[in-house]
């Protein structure tokens, strides 16, 4: 599962995925398109979770749930016709399963705006317009391609126009897809449009690092939070892009006295990828051992054989139960012995849904 960075030239996009992946493989220069390329990134999951099971199971080993963050090339107006980086921007952004929109919520004079001046909404509306003019394109060519099968009597294809149909006005008045009023069965076939702006989507709203302190008083957050809360499904993030670049090269400890001196307990990066990995619809279940405690990732709502094959295909095609304790009654009662007396440590079967934070151990045959 991807998280593609998305948004305007010099905005921080670059910066914001250096922060993010703690390294410096983005170009964060002041000019536009200094990003052509994306960048891929590997980014672990903050869960003190597994640091207080290391403790109950008593060993050194600790390996964190981790998301995938593309850094894509800036968008300009025009894009869908091809402006700028446009048609590349397009492709990549199709390849990832959900956008992180980095929003510049800072003035500074010796960073260049591409559109003369800091206009967060208006920022949003350009690549909103842009996505969506893209959407319009993809919908007429896949309704002209099912009237021609529906000529021959093909049920499938009279479906997805009448689909097709209610959603081109939608995107006509400049409204992403993923805030169109779809059914169960309507979500389930708009899959396969592939549409761009049927992603979900998270803002991050970049701040000047003196603005953390108090980041919902910065008037471009409030603008942003109110356009949110109007025109997307969708929620937002502040951040201050160019402090977690600033904390790249430091130690946890020196990170940490560094942002205490700024008044902040966190420059807004575990928050970011808190946020985007709720976006992919991610959730985490652990394993607990002398060996290591590790966190798996796996989507919301898998049943307990497909949470079992992340781990191995053996252990899904072989499945025969999952033992089975929630993270809460482990650490409350304090070790899996303890579970088990209380009858808090069951047994489940194919049917069982995982729940983020389960600590689970698999009954398979081979």
């Amino acid at each position: 599962m991807k998280a593609g960075i998305v948004g305007l030239p010099n905005v921080g996009k670059s910066t914001l995925f250096n922060a993010l992946t703690r390294s410096r493989k983005a170009e964060a220069a002041n000019y536009p398109f200094c990003t052509i390329d994306p960048n891929v990134g590997v980014v672990t999951v903050p869960d003190e979770r597994a640091y207080v099971l290391q403790k109950i199971a008593k060993t050194n080993v600790v390996i964190p749930a981790v998301i995938e963050f593309v850094d894509i090339a800036g968008l300009v107006a025009g894009a869908s016709r091809g402006e700028g980086l446009g048609n590349q921007f397009l492709a990549s952004i199709r390849e990832v399963d959900a956008i992180v929109q980095v929003v510049r919520c800072f003035e500074d004079a010796d960073v260049i705006h591409p559109m003369g001046g800091v206009d967060p909404v208006r920022d949003i509306e350009v690549i909103t317009t842009e996505l969506v003019l893209a959407d319009l394109e993809a919908v007429a060519k896949r309704l002209e391609k099912n009237q021609k099968k529906a000529k021959s009597g093909d049920k499938e294809a009279f479906t997805e126009m009448a689909l097709l149909e209610k959603l081109s006005p939608h995107l006509n008045a400049g409204r992403p897809a993923n805030t169109f009023p779809a059914t169960p069965e309507e979500v389930a076939l708009m899959k396969f449009f592939q549409l761009l702006t049927a992603k979900p989507v998270l803002f991050a709203c970049n701040v000047a690092e003196g603005d953390l302190a108090n980041v919902e008083e910065n008037k471009f957050v409030q603008q942003v939070a109110g356009y949110v809360r109007t025109h997307h499904d969708a929620a937002y993030v502040p951040i201050s892009a160019r402090i977690e670049a600033e904390l790249i090269d430091l130690t946890p400890e020196e990170a940490k006295e560094f942002l205490q001196d700024l008044g902040v307990a966190d420059s807004g990066v575990s928050s970011l990828i808190h946020a985007s990995y709720q976006l992919l619809g991610l959730q985490t279940f652990f394993t607990a051992s002398e060996k290591e405690v590790r966190a798996w990732t796996i989507k919301k709502g898998w049943k307990a054989p497909q949470a079992a094959g992340i781990i191995h295909t053996d252990f899904e095609r072989g499945f025969i139960k999952a033992e089975i304790v929630s993270y809460a009654e482990l650490v409350r009662l304090g070790s899996v012995a303890a579970t088990r007396e209380a009858g808090k440590y069951r047994l489940e079967g194919r049917d069982y849904v995982f729940q983020d934070g389960d600590v689970a151990l698999f009954r398979f045959s081979s």
